[in-house]
């Protein structure tokens, strides 16, 4: 076991430390002036201003459906430069990436309005929750069991909740407490439909528990394995495998620096306003998680181009990076040897400047193209 983790680093950093050209230098690059905080009203007029129409996707995917998004966190954290600004996409892997990369500024963005919403859910209950074993009652909507404390492993504390049934009342209790956070205490003007969707998540929670739920598809990891699985060197650096990694997360929630928006990645409106406010910041794109987007979008033609043209307009440094969640059938094209295990989905690094080379030199007419081995 030990040698194939071996290999599997090896090739990963062969993929992700590949030369990229240095982007275009930006002025003042150092003095970055990316804010401390966010207010309320600053936070809701970026999500609004840089919100496109929402879209629709073939499931719901409240909860990540890749199981091994953990393995590229070694060679992440010797590229990426704390104090810049996040990228990603989708649900709760995101405060996984976070907690590693601390950067000072984040945008998640996603097509579906849902994710969006699931984001403003986490935000409150991050918010109200005083530990890691508290944030999981409120979840899951399960009465936190006697002798979790700060100290307790993340498995201890998944463990603690397995035989936990779900409370109604308490239910009831977190989603009020979840909604009064977001309209009164920050003032977010959700819509019904937005109130709505909160309901409707928290209660695919507390039906599913942390051992019930995950993503679509009969071979990925619950939520609670998700929370309990490691990188390459063994080690678990999800965001509840600590208390400092969730105090990382509940602060940049508490300073409104992770701001979801309902977005298209080949869309004219939400990458193309994160470039602006960045280079009117003199800030950067440190990190990138893209997910399988890609996939999507050159899957419809133009938008994979549209979407490196928007890509191209962000400000970057030459350590930049794109992160990759691949299929199977990908990682075997790669040439990497993959274990057999509860997924599908494996993850990896590329420069972007290196994808924007190839880009401008008209090396990405597919999706294939990115994996050129």
């Amino acid at each position: 076991m030990k040698a194939r983790r071996a290999l599997l680093a090896g090739i990963l950093l062969a993929i992700g430390i590949s030369a990229a050209p240095a982007s275009p230098a930006i002025p003042g690059l150092a003095a970055a002036d990316l804010p401390a905080r966010l207010t309320d009203q600053q936070f809701w007029e970026l999500v609004e201003a840089f919100s496109e129409p929402g879209g629709t996707f073939h499931s719901d995917n409240f909860v990540s459906n890749e199981g091994r998004y953990q393995l590229v966190i070694p060679t992440l954290v010797t590229r990426a430069r704390p104090g810049r600004l996040y990228i990603g996409v989708g649900p709760e892997q995101n405060f996984t990436y976070l907690a590693v990369l601390q950067p000072k500024l984040s945008f998640v963005i996603d097509i579906r309005r849902d994710n969006m919403v699931e984001h403003l859910m986490y935000k409150a209950l991050f918010e109200i929750s005083k530990d890691r074993a508290d944030f999981l009652s409120r979840l899951f909507a399960r009465k936190r069991p006697s002798g979790l404390n700060g100290n307790s492993s993340v498995k201890a504390l998944f463990d603690a909740y397995q035989n936990v049934e779900a409370d109604s009342s308490f239910y009831e209790q977190n989603l009020r407490a979840v909604l009064d956070r977001l309209v009164n205490t920050h003032g977010f003007p959700l819509s019904g439909a937005d109130k709505d969707a909160v309901t409707r998540m928290m209660n695919t929670f507390r039906t599913a528990g942390p051992s019930g739920l995950k993503g679509s598809g009969d071979k990925n990891a619950t939520y609670a394995q998700l929370m309990t699985s490691a990188d390459l060197t063994g080690r678990n650096q999800s965001y509840l495998a600590s208390e400092e990694n969730f105090r990382i997360v509940q602060k940049l929630e508490r300073q409104n620096l992770i701001v979801p928006l309902v977005g298209d990645f080949a869309g004219d409106k939400a990458i193309q306003s994160i470039a602006g406010y960045l280079k009117e910041r003199r800030a950067v794109v440190d990190v990138f998680y893209v997910s399988n987007v890609e996939r999507y979008l050159f899957d419809q033609g133009a938008h994979g181009r549209q979407f490196y043209s928007n890509v191209a307009a962000l400000p970057l440094a030459p350590s930049s990076v794109f992160i990759r969640s691949v299929t199977r059938d990908i990682s075997r094209r790669l040439g990497i040897p993959i274990p057999e295990a509860p997924t599908n989905w494996w993850s990896y690094i590329f420069p972007i400047n290196d994808c924007l080379k190839a880009f401008t030199d008209g090396k990405l007419q597919t999706y294939r193209n990115l994996f050129p081995l």
